[in-house]
């Protein structure tokens, strides 16, 4: 459903197109005139921003959840309120970025598919030891060398059988993430800055491969405090009569804010990379005695990991816009 306004937001007409790329590509070239365009982030938004990218003077992919909707709801309602927000500036946009980090995204993400799947099949297996009250602790469960053995503790075939398809699916689950691994490290070699990345505390082939895919590129975020919102490290803060009148003069209150979490609209992938690393860092110096002085200060230590995961990814934007390699002296010294 396509609903085309005007700039004073006159309703000018409304189209419904096959979604193909080459109808959506004459449709367009059917208009005239200054065309910007806006559509819903989803599953099909990225192929619809590559054919409509050359055929418009600008398109706007938005996350229309913050937008506050009242009374009915349809495709013919939708598309008119998403061209009145539109001409009105009230959509927030979602980064597209190009055809060349879409390759290594689409690897990073299959290869979570792949680590999800496999633990997942991995929970089956144990569940139904557990069923049987069959003690089952580590990772020996798992294992070829011991199958046999760990098959014939069930008392009747059905189980047995059913533990077998479990431990197929998992083999051939373990197969598809080695080669999925390899091409999706592959991938991210072609990139320069993985070997900056590579060199921050915390940071492997694999993390650094994850925040190249999702970031792509540092300059969507101005300040260090963006890249914390997005990857879900930042703190919400709610406030109330923040100002009084004394003696005729507007003076802002010094009270405690009021703190509601982290904010719980961000990238999951991302904020794994961050926490991650913060885990893996605080185990070895420069890391380890940074997470130990914020400890000996009182903070907590979920609370200290997590400035250490926000220090980590200003590292991390600063390097990358700068070219610069971590440098341990630096980070002491601030």
């Amino acid at each position: 459903m396509i609903a085309l306004h005007d700039e004073h937001g006159k309703a000018i007409s409304e189209s419904i197109v096959k979604t193909d790329a080459e109808a959506l590509r004459n449709h367009f070239r059917g208009l005239s005139g200054t065309i910007h365009v806006a559509l819903e982030v989803g599953t099909q938004s990225a192929w619809l921003y590559e054919i409509l990218k050359p055929m418009a003077t600008s398109i706007t992919v938005c996350d229309i959840r913050n937008n506050k909707r009242r009374g009915n709801k349809s495709d013919r309602i939708d598309a008119h309120q998403l061209a009145r927000w539109l001409r009105l500036g009230a959509l927030k946009a979602v980064y597209q970025g190009d055809r060349n980090i879409r390759k290594l995204r689409d690897l990073a993400h299959g290869y979570l598919s792949t680590v999800s799947d496999s633990t997942r099949v991995m929970n089956r297996i144990k569940a139904l030891y557990r069923s049987w009250s069959i003690p089952c602790g580590g990772r020996d469960v798992y294992y070829k060398r011991n199958r046999a053995e760990w098959l014939s503790k069930f008392p009747i075939r059905e189980s047995e059988m059913r533990a077998g398809l479990y431990y197929a699916q998992l083999d051939l689950l373990k197969e598809h993430r080695k080669e999925v691994k390899k091409a999706f490290l592959k991938e991210a070699r072609r990139y320069p800055i993985q070997k900056i990345l590579r060199g921050i505390p915390g940071f492997g082939p694999i993390r650094s491969a994850f925040a190249i895919a999702v970031i792509g590129t540092p300059h969507r975020f101005r300040t260090e405090r963006q890249l914390w919102s997005y990857s879900g490290l930042s703190v919400v803060i709610h406030s109330s009569s923040d100002h009084a009148i004394i003696s005729d003069r507007i003076v802002r209150k010094q009270h405690k804010h009021n703190t509601r979490g982290l904010t719980r609209d961000f990238n999951r992938i991302l904020k794994m990379v961050f926490k991650g690393a913060a885990i893996e860092a605080i185990r070895k110096d420069p890391m380890k005695i940074l997470y130990g002085m914020k400890v000996s200060k009182g903070m907590r230590p979920e609370m200290a990991v997590l400035s250490i995961a926000r220090r980590l990814a200003a590292i991390t934007l600063i390097l990358w816009k700068r070219g610069e390699k971590f440098d341990v002296a630096k980070l002491i010294s601030n």
